[in-house]
């Protein structure tokens, strides 16, 4: 077998990138969906898209529609500063069994919240899944600022 290079040796790194593949993936899905509402309520944010699809009266907001791009805005103020702390952190050579656990509950965390927040799910389902999938973020944050602290 060929030499791999040394990222995919890195077992922490390895996971790290399944995860945040797996949460990418998720933000694509909440994009396709908020598509299909706004196809489906007629709620167009272009009048080009407003005319294509009936006229210029369909570009408009509509509760639903609103919803599903909330819902895409939490992902992005969550999952983009997960994705510069996962990488950092799995720089640390931190145990991959604590790591995958890190990882793992900010996935399942943040799939939660997704489900949650689209399915309008009973309070506080939606916000324990935020507040849980906080928890690994502070964690490694604090990990790296405590490796980083000496050279400041």
């Amino acid at each position: 077998r060929a030499h791999s290079p040394k990222m995919m040796e890195n077992k922490v790194f390895l996971s790290f990138m399944f995860y945040s593949t797996i949460l990418i993936l998720k933000m694509y899905v909440v994009a396709i969906i908020t598509g299909q509402v706004r196809l489906r309520k007629k709620a167009f944010a272009n009048p080009e898209d407003a005319l294509r699809n009936g006229g210029v009266q369909f570009c408009r907001q509509d509760p639903d529609v609103e919803r599903c791009r909330r819902a895409h805005r939490n992902d992005m103020e969550n999952i983009f500063p997960f994705l510069f702390l996962g990488a950092i952190y799995s720089l640390l050579d931190p145990s991959p069994a604590v790591a995958r656990i890190h990882f793992l509950i900010f996935c399942v965390g943040r799939i939660i919240h997704t489900i949650a927040y689209l399915l309008r799910l009973r309070a506080p389902t939606r916000s324990v899944a935020y507040s849980v999938a906080q928890l690994p973020c502070f964690s490694m944050a604090l990990q790296i600022l405590l490796a980083t602290t000496p050279y400041w």
